[in-house]
């Protein structure tokens, strides 16, 4: 499995990931083209809580995890005192033709307007973890932490990362992406996030 593809590719990369293919790279977040309306259940439903700050970042992450699925779901979970300014984690469960997939979609806004964001799809595939390793991740580093638990990683994508847990007869696979200081790049640059200042005491922080 090759690694997924930076800035340029994120057609690529998004067909990959729906695939559960390389992990996720550094540039999914970078937009390619204006924005659809919204299909995905986690947007909608961040967008009805109040969440505004990280939500370029929430709809192409989530957008990408749930392509190709037959249907979906999401448990959200968020800050009701503060749904802008807290941080805000959701469950998605998702129905393929051959398979049913979770994943996690994280996204946690600080001060200075930027977003640290992660993403994980959890999937089962029915094949040892070593067959898995040595088709799809030969170009991998592989850390063992235990003896049933292998982490796959690439250099070029410090902040990804692929696991790999025994569970006979098949392999659980986690693959993983952080991003910190994502800022939506067609915000206006230095901009203040809303409600930030006076509406957000530093007592309360």
């Amino acid at each position: 499995m090759k690694p997924t593809p930076r800035f340029p590719r994120l057609p690529a990369a998004a067909l990959a990931w729906a695939a559960a293919g390389a992990a996720f790279a550094q540039g999914v977040l970078v937009p390619q083209a204006p924005p659809a309306a919204p299909q995905d259940t986690l947007t909608r439903a961040a967008t009805s809580v109040g969440v505004k700050r990280c939500l370029p970042a929430i709809t192409r992450l989530s957008t990408l995890t749930v392509q190709g699925s037959r249907s979906h779901d999401v448990l959200l979970d968020w800050d009701r005192k503060r749904p802008d300014a807290g941080p805000m984690f959701s469950l998605i469960g998702m129905e393929f033709p051959n398979a049913g997939v979770a994943a996690s979609i994280t996204a946690i806004p600080d001060e200075s307007g930027a977003c640290t964001v992660s993403a994980e799809r959890i999937s089962v595939a029915p094949f040892t973890c070593a067959s898995v390793g040595q088709q799809e991740l030969a170009s991998y580093k592989m850390t063992r932490l235990l003896p049933n638990y292998a982490v796959y990683t690439d250099e070029k994508e410090p902040t990804s990362s692929v696991s790999l847990i025994d569970s006979p007869p098949g392999c659980l696979i986690i693959r993983r992406y952080v991003e910190y200081g994502w800022r939506d790049p067609a915000a206006a640059p230095g901009a203040a996030p809303a409600g930030a200042g006076a509406a957000q005491p530093a007592k309360k922080r």
